[in-house]
């Protein structure tokens, strides 16, 4: 045992006892981010080279700051993505949305399909789309500067010059693409006002432009992405929305037949919670 897995052990207790989620993945990615090594290689680092700052890192984490916002990066599907102060940090269950996109574009029988991200935020959705996909042409829309700058950072480190960024409101955005789009997806914000986010993590950390819709249930910016798609949309393209768990119903029902849309369905995340709906735009 070297000095530094001890260090670790200590470490992973106070996480613990600070209720942090993963106490011992979180101290040794402080770890390997401090000592610059992998998490598989933190029993090579030697005594003599231990660094105190391990020890600040596990502070900011025991005091609920995102374990992303202490090593600079978050992981997403296949990507590492810059992310900090003033940007939503991706989560797990927005890959399985993006997975499901993924998959539905390699579906379609189109050359270079034409894709829009509505409120991308670091770009995470935009940047694995483009990146899984070939030939994919992704347009990522987002008006908060401060995530406008992390997206900018992520797009130009990660985007291989086919994922577009632009700074634009997800009502109003694009106008140039209507009635040509593939598929559209949004994780927009949908807590409702009012509401206390039970993390502090996210109550504290995440931006509350990022969480926080309007309306008194929150579901003001999904309905916004609901006419945009109609409007980018081709037909028999399709749009995929995130949305909490208890609020499947009402976002399956922003998606009428009266409206065009076809094959509403809720979907599920890996806790086969309800976690987004995805619909067709028809073509009659």
């Amino acid at each position: 045992m070297t000095f530094l897995l001890d260090e670790i052990a200590l470490a992973t207790a106070r996480l613990a006892e600070a209720g942090v989620p993963s106490p011992r993945t979180d101290a040794e990615e402080i770890a390997a981010f401090v000592h610059g090594v992998r998490r598989s290689e933190l029993h090579t680092v030697k005594d003599s080279d231990f660094d105190a700052l391990f020890w600040e890192g596990i502070a900011r984490r025991e005091a609920r700051e995102p374990l992303q916002h202490i090593t600079g990066h978050a992981y997403f599907r296949y990507l590492e993505l810059a992310v900090g102060p003033g940007v939503f940090v991706p989560r797990p269950e927005t890959e399985v949305m993006a997975g499901w996109a993924i998959e539905t574009l390699r579906a379609m029988d189109v050359t270079a399909p034409l894709v829009v991200d509505l409120g991308t935020g670091s770009g995470a959705i935009a940047l694995s789309i483009a990146q899984e996909v070939a030939l994919a042409e992704v347009h990522a829309v987002e008006v908060d500067p401060a995530a406008y700058t992390w997206a900018k950072r992520n797009i130009s480190e990660l985007g291989q010059g086919r994922t577009h960024l632009h700074p634009e409101d997800l009502a109003e955005a694009l106008p140039e693409l209507n009635g040509k789009v593939d598929l559209v997806i949004s994780n927009p914000p949908y807590i409702p006002p009012g509401a206390i986010p039970r993390d502090p993590e996210v109550r504290e950390y995440d931006p509350a432009r990022a969480l926080f819709g309007s309306g008194d249930d929150g579901l003001g910016e999904v309905r916004a992405v609901e006419r945009t798609a109609r409007r980018l949309l081709r037909p028999g393209g399709w749009v995929a929305v995130e949305h909490a768990d208890e609020q499947g119903r009402a976002v399956y029902l922003t998606f009428p037949e009266d409206n065009g849309w076809r094959d509403v369905r809720l979907r599920q995340d890996l806790t086969r919670r309800d976690r987004f709906v995805t619909a067709r735009l028809g073509q009659d």
